[in-house]
């Protein structure tokens, strides 16, 4: 059984507009065309749709699920090749955490400027790849590296990192902290997209660790004090959080910051994104 698209489209075009011949008209077809090619669906479904009197035309039980489903193929299809051809006039940009911290604002607006008829849409999705592997952006703030054999990258910025803690942690009373000053705590990490693991201490030093996989309830266990987090500068910027102060780690190296795409397939807009993000985080 092959159900094509142009059936369900004349399907929907006589239910909505209510005659067989409007629906020509609105399809840009023949009367004699709609009549044949609703005639061919019944035949595919094996079902009756249509009532047809000489003053109306009305779906049967059968014919109102149809045509429910029958919007919704609809819809999809619209949505995928909307999809498949925004390539020059959408730029999807996911990140899993922070975006570009305090640069974020400034990048969407100053893109608006600079790249009008390309819009910027920003998302979030919890994933290594920032939604990169999983199809749901264009291009990805990522903090760690990714597959070289099918991703490309390019450095656009470095930030600290920075502790988090408990606004009420001894800790907080310091303009900064050292990594010997984690021992004895436990660390809240996540591991799927995060920047921390405690490689970063002497194996005689390493603090215990517990996971997460969300900023909030990063945060929200850290406010306890509970735990303490490392992270990104970036965080920082964009989730400040009552009950939650963060401090620089001195002692350590800071993070590099890379926009990543699709090494076969980069999005048009790409070298723009990576030079605004550049210009942004050396400005800084």
């Amino acid at each position: 059984m092959d159900v094509e698209l142009r059936q369900l489209r004349c399907l929907v075009a006589i239910v909505d507009e209510g005659t067989f011949t409007d629906a020509a008209i609105a399809l840009g077809v023949s009367q004699a065309a709609v009549s044949r090619t609703l005639a061919s669906l019944e035949v595919a479904l094996g079902a009756r749709l249509l009532r047809r009197t000489s003053r109306e035309v009305a779906p049967t039980a059968t014919g109102l699920r149809v045509v429910a489903h029958a919007r919704r193929v609809l819809g999809e299809v619209e949505d995928l090749v909307r999809e498949a051809t925004s390539g020059h006039t959408l730029l999807r940009i996911g990140y899993a955490w922070s975006a570009v911290g305090r640069h974020t604002l400034a990048f969407q607006r100053r893109w608006a400027a600079a790249h009008p008829k390309t819009e910027l849409h920003l998302v979030r999705v919890h994933s290594a790849t920032a939604g990169l592997a999983e199809g749901a952006c264009d291009l990805a703030v990522v903090r760690r590296p990714l597959d070289e054999r099918r991703f490309d990258a390019a450095i656009v910025g470095l930030e600290r990192r920075m502790c988090a803690m408990a606004s009420d942690d001894p800790l907080a009373r310091r303009r900064s902290v050292r990594l010997a000053d984690f021992s004895g705590r436990v660390l809240l990490v996540d591991r799927r997209t995060g920047t921390t693991t405690t490689e970063l201490w002497p194996p005689e030093a390493r603090p215990a660790t517990e996971e997460t996989h969300d900023v909030d309830d990063w945060l929200t266990l850290i406010s306890t004090g509970r735990c303490v987090g490392m992270t990104a500068e970036s965080t920082a910027n964009q989730y400040p959080r009552p009950g939650v102060v963060y401090r620089p780690v001195r002692d350590v190296e800071p993070i590099a910051v890379r926009l990543a795409w699709w090494r076969e397939d980069p999005h048009p807009a790409t070298q723009a994104a990576v030079e605004l993000l550049t210009t942004l985080y050396h400005r800084a």
